[in-house]
């Protein structure tokens, strides 16, 4: 069976996570308390052995380090995954909350969540709620456009990149390769990893 490293799990287990079914998921988190397989951050791995992953999966964590943090993070995505290993990371996109901003909408409700509804301040600076009750893990420090967050992974080595911003959802969906895929492979993995 694969293996795979769900990055900044919190709670959550591959259940829902697409794709990811008939893989084993090792669960890395900061915070003790989700009862992670590997404590540690996005910019300390040292729990998570190199090479051996064939996949990573980070869902809203990458946001969470300042933008110097960023690199060391990314090479650390790239040393834990083996040859023909591949990322797939969400993240918000600050390019279609800008949009929202350009409106004049800065804390009226953009979508409802499980965690209640979230406004453009809580895309940008983290949810509100979470960190009013003394949960600073939900703070954000970075931003990201696709372009931006795709050049990022290629200075980290990564061979290759593809997705796109979803703008509805303010939402940017990216899978990494360490080597170089075919335009078929791309497509086949976007369709069984990506919305």
């Amino acid at each position: 069976m694969k293996k795979f490293l769900h990055v900044g799990c919190g709670p959550q287990r591959k259940n829902n996570l697409k794709g990811f079914e008939n893989w084993e998921e090792v669960r890395l988190d900061i915070d003790p308390q989700v009862n992670p397989d590997i404590v540690g951050t996005l910019i300390d791995m040292k729990g998570a052995n190199s090479e051996s992953f064939s996949a990573l999966y980070s869902s809203h964590n990458i946001e969470h380090v300042f933008p110097h943090e960023v690199p060391v993070v990314l090479k650390e995505f790239h040393r834990v995954l083996d040859n023909d290993g591949f990322v797939v990371i969400t993240c918000p996109d600050l390019q279609s909350v800008g949009a929202q901003l350009a409106s004049g909408k800065l804390i009226e409700p953009l979508y409802e969540s499980p965690a209640g509804p979230i406004s453009a301040i809580d895309i940008i600076y983290g949810h509100r709620g979470f960190i009013a009750n003394g949960n600073h893990f939900m703070a954000h420090k970075s931003g990201f456009t696709f372009p931006v967050l795709s050049a990022l992974f290629s200075e980290a080595g990564f061979a290759q990149t593809f997705g796109a911003a979803i703008p509805q959802s303010y939402e940017i969906w990216l899978l990494a390769f360490k080597s170089t895929q075919s335009e078929k492979t791309l497509e086949d993995m976007a369709r069984k990893y990506l919305p």
